[in-house]
């Protein structure tokens, strides 16, 4: 799936958590429905709004349309006859204590929201168009206050039963009454009812394109017969019953799960399927380090990985296994709007309420020098929260930009109304002397003296001392030279490095001072900016630095008015980034300028690639290649 589209349906589903004419003649009668053919749209009457018009679709797109007609075979990426069979291996760090991902405890199994399909699924090479899973088609006013779903009747579970309207009420009403707090709290005023059991009516008090288009993208749909048995907030010790490609077969709790294709799988000849989930088994391994797991990667333990410390990828991805091409390197431009990283300071902590301190604390963030001498110059810096878009906040604010924000001018920053956030870059060579002179002078200023070689608050005599929290396994490179520069300036950073479970308990909790947090670029501004910077959703640990105000509020809420009025989006856009950037509620660190991942020479892939990802779906185990490596790692 297009990374962008998952992680934006993702933020709202575990946070707040084709068919075509010719296809239909290999179903049984029950699943031909003449409006599937309706691709274009087709305006009809809204018997209860006369004057409303009715669009009848087959796919959507939350911005331009979608690429693919009604008749299409399959995307572009995949080859559909690609054979089935073989396994692939893939590394994942931490551990796993159940298979429920929608628990609001424990460490779910990483792979286990996806047991179950959503109604529509997103195109790999597209940047927000959505295709017929579950459902056959859409119907909804011009407006989007309401939308009927048909669903396809041939749909069922693993076990076999139907997938109903009943269900996918049933488990919009599950994730509503046991499901996370912003779920419920985003999605309070919908409702979802079984009209027929093939179709689901979502309907809204009040029109919003985007909350309606997010949920019906992103809702995974849940058997009843299985789930009204079980809470969805508790873990669940053993696996669930689900309907998606694959179910999960062996395993054992902490250490490894395989997933077995579904070869009965009633999807798997839909035009979005067709030529994708080739593998018989996909067996994940759980490795507490990253360094160990790269050296079982080398070792044959498993087939595929993308490494993300660039140092690494120069340094260690050599040997016999790669001369001999039995590993595989590839490395690829990121052109798309990339996943950066950041530091989130919590500003719900009083030594972080200081915008002084954190714009100091950044300055103290040497990127340059780490970038060469840990990175080779592989990464780039985040000046924005919609970087590569054109969205990205540049130069002095437009006079439309200002219209959104000055009514707010008094409790934003003077910088909002001045130039797009910039960061003075280092020499790059170690000391960041410069920036830590800057630094120094706002810690005056917000009211921190040294005593002692130590900065202490001037009126409580209280040292600055703060900790960091990180995962265990991970990679720290930039951790030591950060914290050392902090030295500098008398600050005492002290790491505290847990697992999974326990970094998941303290983020739900808003358990830390400053924790490393991954921010899943927007392709466009969207109402569903609200889970992340809304002060409605303040306690979605996705929301891992706290920052909210009237002034976000307002124009997060005029986004979701104008998602169809380009020019005022793309203001709104940059309205909001600069807003969001001059708080420094987050230390930008990096993203990467390249994708870089190796794979053992048993695979085969279609010619083209998908745009977004790197289509690993759509690859297949090539027997002729895997008899060329040693028989132990074939």
């Amino acid at each position: 799936m297009n990374k962008n589209n998952f992680f934006r349906c993702l933020y709202l589903f575990l946070l707040l958590a084709t068919y075509d004419c010719a296809q239909a003649q290999s179903l049984s009668p029950p699943a031909i429905v003449c409006e599937d053919s309706l691709w274009h749209s087709i305006p009809l009457s809204d018997v209860n709004q006369p004057d409303k018009a009715i669009i009848h679709e087959q796919a959507f797109a939350l911005i331009g349309s979608p690429k693919y007609p009604a008749d299409f075979h399959h995307f572009d990426y995949v080859n559909p006859q690609a054979p089935k069979g073989g396994q692939m291996r893939f590394a994942i760090i931490g551990n796993y204590d159940n298979f429920n991902r929608f628990a609001t405890r424990g460490a779910p199994e990483r792979r286990s929201g996806q047991l179950y399909d959503t109604l529509y699924i997103a195109s790999e090479d597209e940047k927000s168009s959505f295709y017929p899973l579950i459902a056959l088609s859409i119907a909804h006013p011009t407006d989007y206050q309401w939308a009927e779903v048909t669903l396809n009747p041939a749909a069922t579970f693993h076990d076999g039963q139907p997938i109903t309207a009943d269900d996918v009420a049933f488990s919009f009403e599950k994730f509503m009454t046991e499901g996370t707090p912003q779920f419920r709290s985003y999605y309070q005023d919908i409702v979802v009812n079984a009209i027929t059991p093939q179709v689901v009516k979502i309907t809204m008090p009040l029109a919003d394109r985007d909350r309606l288009l997010d949920l019906i993208c992103s809702l995974r749909i849940l058997p009843k017969h299985f789930w009204q048995h079980h809470l969805l907030s508790e873990p669940l010790a053993t696996p669930p019953l689900g309907s998606g490609a694959y179910k999960v077969g062996q395993y054992q709790l902490g250490q490894y799960v395989i997933y077995d294709r579904v070869k009965d799988y009633w999807a798997k000849d839909l035009p979005v399927n067709r030529g994708q989930h080739n593998f018989d088994h996909l067996r994940y391994d759980y490795y507490l380090e990253d360094n160990i797991a790269l050296e079982a990667f080398k070792a044959g333990a498993y087939d595929i990985r993308e490494e993300t410390q660039p140092k690494l990828w120069y340094t260690q991805y050599q040997g016999p296994n790669f001369t001999k091409q039995y590993i595989i390197k590839q490395q690829q431009a990121v052109e798309a709007a990339p996943n950066t990283q950041w530091l989130a300071f919590n500003l719900e902590r009083p030594l972080f309420r200081d915008r002084r301190v954190r714009q100091a604390m950044t300055l103290a963030f040497d990127f340059e020098w780490l970038n060469r001498a840990f990175y080779y110059q592989s990464y780039r810096r985040p000046l924005s929260y919609f970087e590569n878009t054109e969205y990205a906040a540049q130069g002095a604010p437009s006079t439309d930009e200002l219209n959104w924000l000055l009514p707010f001018k008094s409790i934003l920053p003077d910088e909002v109304f001045t130039s797009a956030y910039q960061l003075p870059p280092s020499q790059g060579d170690g000391f960041n002397r410069t920036n830590l002179l800057k630094a120094q002078a706002l810690l005056r200023q917000a009211g921190f003296i040294m005593h002692n070689d130590q900065l202490i608050d001037a009126q409580t005599g209280k040292p600055f001392t703060f900790e960091l929290l990180v995962y265990m396994g991970a990679n720290l490179q930039y951790v030591l030279p950060y914290q050392k520069n902090l030295k500098r300036l008398g600050i005492d950073m002290k790491i505290n490095m847990v697992d999974y479970t326990q970094i998941n308990n303290r983020l739900r909790k808003r358990d830390y001072d400053m924790i490393p947090t991954t921010y899943y670029t927007a392709l466009y501004p969207s109402s569903s900016l609200a889970i992340l910077w809304g002060s409605h959703y303040l306690n979605s640990t996705w929301n891992a630095s706290g920052l909210h105000n009237q002034a976000i509020d307002s124009l997060i809420t005029e986004i979701g008015h104008h998602q169809q009025n380009q020019t005022a989006l793309l203001s709104l856009g940059r309205a909001l980034d600069r807003i969001l950037t001059q708080e420094y509620a987050m230390l930008p660190m990096w993203y990467p300028a390249y994708t870089y991942y190796a794979y053992w020479n048993k695979f085969a892939m279609p010619d083209k690639k998908p745009t977004y990802s790197l289509g690993i779906n759509s690859w297949w185990y090539d027997q002729q290649h895997a008899k060329q490596l040693p028989t132990h790692r074939q």
